[in-house]
């Protein structure tokens, strides 16, 4: 549902969940951003909101503090943004959803196909429209690559993976129980490289997908993402703490229904010296790469570097230098015309049964059974 009011007067905004992401993220760009006015914030818990409370006590206006989404009355509220626990996505976007109020959802979208199936549902129920996280594909040198990609051919082959030297969240936190976050390093990181991968190959469908898991760093206390501030947190219902049974690292080889190919390497933790994403598209005529650091971390590659190789030789293309963080910026930008798309529902849960789909398929792949397992050498 695209309200009146979206077009004409900032977009009154609700931001739920007040965790890292809602604090370092969408607040503050939110509140910079003259298209959007935040008119509330929403958490359930007291922790949460007073952190935002506190940080608000400064400003003249304060904002109001919720404790629940069915707070929100869908006749003052254009947009949601929702940054809550993975395991939450669902369950809160699809009650806004339902009550007709559009949602920004950050990602995973969602954890399971059957949740893709019920935000479905939900978006058709209530007439609102899904928006979510693809903060990655407004980055300026990931903007450059697409370009270079609309000159190499027909694609053959994409090679995504974004690997960090540590990087760790919230270890012992929801974010390493595969209950409350879903999985590790390729929900997390590996729902960006499939988001990046979606305008190389279109609406292809994966046809087979396998993969491989570990977890050698996760338990390694200087693997942590330091720099995110996690911990001391609220526990969430059913976490247990201290516990880890995710992945730091995934692997996977998928191919298209149309036969092109694609590597995937996401890693929370490493043996590398830096934060770094690599982006590799070979095609008919020629093939790119791009070296970079995506996120916030400042552990990261001192700037972005493209080449473009044909008939043996490699040459480089300049790529802007822009602030960390720019990328979210420039996705708030695009939200308004997005919100106003008349063809805009459904896209986002098209792509999503896509992704969702092949992350199942890596996983069911990289399960080793227990007997072969309880059988291995140590």
């Amino acid at each position: 549902m695209s309200a009146p009011h979206i077009g004409e007067t900032p977009i009154r905004t609700a931001v739920v969940g007040l965790g890292w992401a809602a604090r370092s993220i969408w607040l503050p760009r939110l509140r910079r951003n003259p298209a959007f006015t935040v008119t509330a914030a929403v958490d359930p818990d007291e922790r949460g909101r007073a952190a935002v409370a506190e940080a608000e006590a400064a400003g003249a206006d304060r904002l109001p503090l919720l404790a629940a989404v069915h707070d929100l009355d869908p006749a003052e509220v254009d947009l949601a943004v929702v940054a809550v626990p993975n395991h939450l996505h669902c369950a809160v976007a699809g009650e806004l959803l339902a009550k007709g109020i559009p949602v920004f959802l950050e990602k995973p979208v969602c954890l399971t196909s059957e949740e893709a199936e019920r935000l479905a549902a939900a978006e058709r129920s209530g007439g609102a429209v899904l928006l979510a996280g693809s903060a990655a594909r407004y980055r300026a040198d990931v903007r450059g690559l697409y370009r270079i990609a609309a000159r190499l051919g027909h694609i053959r082959h994409v090679e995504l993976a974004w690997v960090r030297a540590r990087g760790v969240p919230d270890r012992g936190g929801w974010f390493t129980q595969r209950s409350l976050a879903g999985g590790g390093a390729l929900v997390d990181l590996g729902w960006h490289l499939f988001d990046i991968a979606v305008p190389l190959l279109g609406t292809a469908a994966f046809r087979h997908a396998i993969g491989t898991v570990s977890a050698d760093f996760i338990a390694q206390r200087s693997s942590r993402a330091a720099w995110r501030g996690d911990g001391g947190g609220p526990a969430l219902p059913g976490a247990t703490d201290g516990a880890t049974d995710v992945e730091d690292t995934a692997r996977g080889f998928l191919i298209t229904e149309d036969g092109r190919s694609v590597v995937l390497h996401a890693s929370w933790a490493s043996h590398e010296a830096l934060d770094t994403t690599r982006v590799t598209i070979d095609g008919s005529g020629g093939s790119a790469t791009l070296r970079c650091t995506f996120g916030f971390s400042p552990n990261r590659l001192e700037r972005s570097t493209l080449t473009r190789t044909v008939d043996g030789t490699t040459r480089p293309v300049a790529v802007p230098t822009e602030p960390i963080g720019t990328e979210y910026d420039r996705q708030l930008d695009m939200l308004p015309a997005q919100l106003r798309d008349p063809a805009g529902r459904g896209r986002v849960i098209e792509e999503v049964r896509r992704t969702i789909g092949a992350i199942e398929r890596v996983y069911a792949s990289a399960r080793i059974p227990r007997e072969v397992r309880e059988s291995a050498p140590v």
